[in-house]
């Protein structure tokens, strides 16, 4: 299996390829991509001195171009995917029909992928982009069970790329309104998910407050780790109890489960954090790595090294970790 690393930076980037990336994927300093924020991405300098590093290693090279254009923003979505073809990226990962057809028509020879934000969770979805677009790979949604990862793998046309690691997303990706709602802005049109324009920092008698767009979404007291404000993830009075009602803030990790997803005939897998630090990439991507090859040399006696759980642990968002939907003991 493939291991899919992010990089929001160029050291970022120096680290995945490093520690063991067989890919990192990138996105430009605009509304391009769906991680658009500031002092991330690529510039023309740093993009094409990234690539070139990767490459002279062996490491693919994707370019995230998967958030939805408005009409008076197309053409730099129509840039940016001449750019890509130009800079000679290996896939370019995307989400919108617009740009798919344009990239087709301009660019046959590109590579595409669909983008996790294209919230495609069936096969039906995407024999649609496969057929019309030609894509060869799909980047499955954060909502599917094993069971229905491993049913989707049999009858899916293209490779089948899962997140592995990171942050979750209680939403199907790419139809998420909860920051537009907050904030006034779309992550899916205009990349950043709680943009920072509208994020508040305040110190009160009670805590510190975070605020998005003026909203209350979370309170933390003297002794409590303060996480960056997402809607999704705050503690609201629900019935006059103060909770995470929507989702508690923690990481995806399914090391225990890379036999069954290696056996499910994945083709990648995926970590998520390009807004994270250079260090987080080593560390993940080092473990990763570790992990993948253990796997591969001996699957039915793989177990996950008490190590490598530890580490993980440490750059986990929140208090803990879960296999996510990928687990639903309820089923």
């Amino acid at each position: 299996m493939e291991l899919v690393c992010p990089a929001g930076s160029l050291p970022s980037l120096k680290a995945a390829v490093d520690h063991g990336a067989d890919a990192v994927y990138i996105g430009f300093r605009d509304q391009t991509n769906a991680r658009h924020f500031a002092g991330l991405n690529f510039d023309a300098v740093t993009m094409e001195t990234g690539i070139r590093y990767a490459r002279a290693r062996g490491t693919h090279v994707y370019l995230a171009l998967n958030t939805y254009p408005q009409p008076a923003g197309w053409p730099r979505w129509q840039t940016a995917v001449d750019r890509a073809a130009d800079l000679g990226v290996d896939a370019l990962i995307a989400a919108d029909l617009g740009v798919f057809d344009y990239a087709t028509s301009t660019w046959p020879e590109l590579r595409l992928h669909l983008s996790v934000q294209g919230s495609a969770a069936n096969y039906e979805a995407i024999r649609f982009y496969h057929e019309h677009f030609g894509i060869k790979r799909v980047v499955l949604p954060r909502v599917l069970s094993l069971r229905q990862v491993e049913h989707l793998v049999q009858f899916c046309p293209v490779e089948v790329e899962v997140f592995g690691f990171g942050s979750l997303c209680v939403m199907m990706e790419g139809r998420c309104f909860l920051s537009s709602f907050a904030a006034g802005e779309s992550p899916n049109s205009c990349g950043a998910c709680s943009p920072a324009r509208a994020v508040e920092w305040r110190e009160t008698p009670t805590g510190l407050e975070t605020r998005l767009g003026g909203m209350l979404i979370d309170r933390f007291g003297l002794d409590e780790k303060a996480g960056y404000p997402q809607v999704c993830k705050g503690r609201y009075q629900v019935n006059g109890q103060t909770y995470y009602a929507l989702e508690e803030p923690n990481s995806l990790n399914t090391l225990s489960l890379l036999p069954q997803i290696r056996a499910a005939g994945v083709t990648a897998i995926k970590i998520e954090g390009r807004q994270r630090s250079p260090t987080y990439i080593s560390q993940v991507a080092r473990v990763w790595r570790a992990a993948i090859d253990a796997c591969e040399r001996d699957a039915a006696g793989f177990v996950p090294r008490p190590e490598w759980v530890a580490q993980l642990n440490k750059v986990s968002e929140g208090t803990h970790t879960t296999l996510g939907a990928y687990h639903r003991p309820w089923r």
